[in-house]
Formats: C-alpha cells, structure tokens, sequence
C-alpha cells in the first residue's frame, strides 16, 4: 500500500465518495492491485536514480523533502527502537531508520516492491530489517516504539484512517507519523482535470482532508492521543501534508 501517484491521474470527486463508502478492505484490494500489477516498474524507476520525465522529477524531489521531514518528528538515534515502515513501497525510508539504528519491519501490500525493497537494502542493515508483504495494519506484527506511513493512507476517507490510527496506536508506544492528501484548492482542480484521463490510466481516487474533520473522525473510532499536522509539501505535481498522533 503505498506511494503517492501524480496527481493530474487521480479521479474526480463523486467517485471519492464511492470510495469513502467502499470501506477499508475494498480500498486495500484496489491499491493492492494497482501497485503490485500496473505501477510497480514506475516506482521502481521513480524511487532509484534513473531519469524520469519533469512531471515524475517534481514527484521525487516532493518524496525526498516528505521523507526528510516526517525522519525529524523522530530520535535522531533509534538504536533498540522498534519502528514500524508502514507501507514501505521500494524501501527508501527503511534504509534511513535501519541508518539510524531501528529495529524496522518494513510492509508493504505490493510484494513486488518489497522484493524491491529488500534487494535495496544496504548489507549492514540485514540484520534490523524484517520484510513481510500485507496490510500493515495487521496485529501479529506486534508492538512498536514508533509508526511511519508515508502516503499510505492517502486512499482512504476519514473513518477508515481513525480507525487504522486508533489501532496503531493501540501498539505504539511513542509517535506515529503519517501523511494525507490536503484539503487544497489546487488539489481539487486536478482531481477535476483528472477525469479527462481514461479510467484504466488512474491511479486508485486519492482522498482530500482537512486536519480538525479528520482529528474528529478519528477520536469517534477511539483515537486517544493528540492528531495534529505537521507541515505540507508541494513539489509540481505532489502533493502531500505529513502528520502525526502523539501519547
């Protein structure tokens, strides 16, 4: 489950309510779909060094400084910590933690990307990183020190991701950093320009929120800690707000 898309192939938004509606396994199917059969030779060219179109070049630089940021809401030093890559695609934020010490088990829906992800990894990480392909949000995974979902929940509404972070957070002991895609007017207008694309072009309908219906929306599933956002990233065609559940 994972990466953000450009974003001009998102759909429009009476199918953003279809999707809000489907719940969270419908969506989950979808995603699993489209990054494990149709994208995954995109992010993998995406998410290495190889030239890529401008389009795809503003995405990479938007990912870069995304996954810079959500790194600082963490210990510089994670040695000991047990840290959850939820939805770690090709696997550029699991090499990052296992650098910082971490204990990191690394998921993604997609097993291709998380062959991809663990041909990547560094020799001298091996040992910290435990690759698994599935729902992240599965229990036997075990308890956490800390979550990072980097544009994985960005396909859900409002309720199904209270309900992800309410049951992480049942596991975690410290924070859980994640990413949405903002309420924007700019957003919007390519979700509109993306219905001129042909359907089997899009990506799975990315989900636009704002902090405090999703702040409400996740304390009615049971979310207990403080959600609050933490800052936006705007790169050409990506987009994307980081935030974060702390105790």
């Amino acid at each position: 489950m994972r990466d953000v898309a450009p974003f001009s192939q998102s759909a429009g938004l009476p199918e953003t309510a279809q999707s809000a509606r489907s719940g969270y396994g419908a969506t989950l199917d979808r995603v699993e779909t489209y990054f494990d059969q149709t994208a995954t030779k995109t992010w993998e060219r995406l998410t290495s060094d190889a030239p890529v179109s401008r389009i795809r070049e503003t995405v990479r630089r938007g990912r870069d400084r995304m996954r810079a940021l959500m790194l600082s809401r963490l210990p510089a030093d994670l040695t000991g910590q047990r840290v959850l890559d939820a939805g770690c695609g090709a696997g550029q934020m699991t090499v990052e933690l296992a650098a910082r010490g971490a204990d990191v088990v690394a998921i993604d829906i997609s097993p291709q990307l998380v062959d991809i992800a663990e041909l990547r990894l560094p020799p001298e990480h091996r040992a910290q990183v435990t690759f698994t392909s599935g729902d992240m949000l599965n229990p036997t995974l075990g308890r956490f020190n800390h979550v990072i979902a980097m544009d994985s929940l960005i396909y859900y509404g409002a309720g199904d991701i209270g309900g992800a972070l309410a049951g992480l957070e049942k596991r975690t002991d410290g924070t859980i950093v994640f990413t949405v895609a903002p309420r924007t007017r700019m957003l919007m207008a390519m979700w509109y320009a993306g219905k001129l694309f042909p359907r089997s072009d899009r990506s799975p309908v990315m989900i636009p929120h704002a902090h405090m219906p999703l702040a409400h929306a996740a304390r009615a599933q049971g979310l207990r800690g403080v959600l609050r956002p933490v800052d936006r990233v705007t790169s050409g065609f990506y987009i994307s707000q980081a935030m974060e559940v702390r105790p």
